[in-house]
């Protein structure tokens, strides 16, 4: 099994018990395979209620987690700059977290596909 870099919605989702991401989420830990980048973890810790830290650093913790290198930075500007060429604007977050996957050879599991315009590192689920 490939290795996903599961993005900040179904962390989240995880986080509050929905079925579909505890079922994606499990089987990816038991192989070593979930990721998740530095800068949903920034986002975790920026929209986590008083009473979920215990759980959202457990969870945080058994992800391999991915930081942000200079050639990800250069390819997230890229893919940035190219989508703004074509009238569409991306976060920086989600570009920074394509390129992540990109460089990785990860896939993206996300349920907002359409931020990611690169729909080969999107995990069907």
């Amino acid at each position: 099994m490939q290795s996903v870099l599961i993005d900040t919605d179904v962390a989240i989702d995880y986080l509050r018990g929905i079925a579909y991401a505890r079922d994606l989420i499990v089987p990816l830990w038991a192989e070593d395979k979930a990721c998740l980048s530095i800068l949903s973890v920034y986002e975790l810790y920026a929209g986590m209620r008083d009473n979920e830290q215990q759980r959202t650093e457990a969870f945080i913790d058994a992800c391999i987690r991915e930081d942000v290198s200079v050639d990800i930075a250069r390819e997230a500007g890229a893919l940035y700059r190219h989508s703004r060429k074509k009238g569409s604007t991306l976060t920086p977050i989600d570009c920074l977290i394509a390129a992540t996957a990109s460089a990785r050879g990860y896939k993206i599991a996300t349920r907002n596909r359409a931020h990611y315009p690169d729909k080969k590192l999107l995990l069907d689920f």
